[in-house]
């Protein structure tokens, strides 16, 4: 099979940008690896790469969810290994790209997927509502301090699978975590960037996505009906809190940019923690021609660990 490009790192680093050079350049169709791009109609908020500067390169895993429904892991992981099939047998490459750790590993890695029990899991979302996502975080650090490290305290949803997983198990959710080892093989490239210069990006996006009309995006989205996973996503929490009166519309953006902050951060967390990521500046100029290097190097075989890598910068993670 050939090697799977797979862009990842932070938001707002310029992800999309990168693999739409590289789809193009490499004869490739780009699949989604954003667990909330995967829904219709969350455009705006999501930075969606509109359809008319898709440069005519095949998108898959986009809009492929109605907003009312919860993303799965392991739909998605069957959905987008199903696309590389059919874009292997085109004879094109295929260039996954996205912040979402979990799906990207699911992505690529081996991943189980522990069955579910409805009634577990409604009690544990009515602690959630009773006794707030942070209890039952402490609760999940006590029982598997590597899971509760890796979803952290704001993560209700993740929070209740992990301890739903724990409770059917008997086992650690971390247990049923992938390992570092590819499934899929892959050349992973992480965009690194300056923090100041990240946080300047992101209030730049937040900026245009408030003249762009998130707002209303919302508005229509409530209307047609939101889940839970959708209604939680960055942006659009912040914007459902102002429509219920709850912040004004400048305090609702400056929200957004601060969780969006705190979501990089997250991101850079854990994909500095995979050594197979090769990590460039999101900033250099000759920043395609680096990554079709890497390809080319990795292609022949000649792409030595990421942690040989000269000076790996990893900011966002110091």
């Amino acid at each position: 099979m050939t090697l799977v490009v797979a862009v990842v790192g932070p938001t707002a680093t310029g992800k999309s940008d990168l693999a739409l050079a590289l789809a193009q350049a490499l004869g490739g169709e780009v699949v989604n690896a954003d667990a909330m791009q995967l829904y219709r109609g969350m455009d705006i908020g999501t930075a969606k790469v509109p359809l008319d500067e898709r440069r005519g390169i095949p998108h898959h895993l986009l809009d492929v969810l109605d907003p009312h429904e919860d993303a799965s892991v392991a739909d998605y992981q069957a959905r987008a290994r199903t696309a590389f099939d059919q874009i292997e047998a085109r004879g094109h490459r295929a260039v996954a790209v996205g912040g979402s750790g979990l799906y990207v590993r699911a992505l690529l890695d081996h991943m189980d997927f522990p069955g579910t029990d409805a009634q577990v899991r409604a009690a544990l979302e009515e602690r959630v509502e009773a006794e707030g996502a942070r209890a039952l975080h402490a609760e999940l650090a006590a029982a598997d301090p590597v899971a509760a490290e890796g979803i952290g305290p704001r993560n209700a949803r993740r929070i209740v699978r992990a301890l739903e997983v724990i409770a059917l198990t008997g086992r650690k959710y971390s247990a049923s975590l992938p390992q570092h080892v590819y499934e899929v093989p892959a050349v992973q490239i992480g965009l690194d960037c300056d923090r100041a210069v990240l946080d300047d990006r992101i209030a730049g996006r937040v900026e245009r996505m408030r003249n762009a009309g998130l707002v209303d995006e919302v508005e229509a989205l409530l209307a047609s009906g939101l889940g839970r996973t959708a209604s939680r996503a960055v942006g659009y929490a912040e914007i459902l809190a102002m429509l219920r009166g709850e912040l004004g519309e400048d305090e609702a953006f400056e929200a957004i940019a601060a969780g969006t902050r705190r979501l990089a951060r997250k991101q850079m967390g854990w994909f500095g923690r995979d050594p197979r990521v090769h990590w460039l500046d999101a900033q250099d100029p000759g920043l395609v021609e680096r990554a079709l290097g890497l390809v080319s190097d990795a292609d022949a075989g000649d792409l030595g660990p990421a942690t040989e890598d000269p000076a790996p910068r990893r900011s966002l993670g110091s």
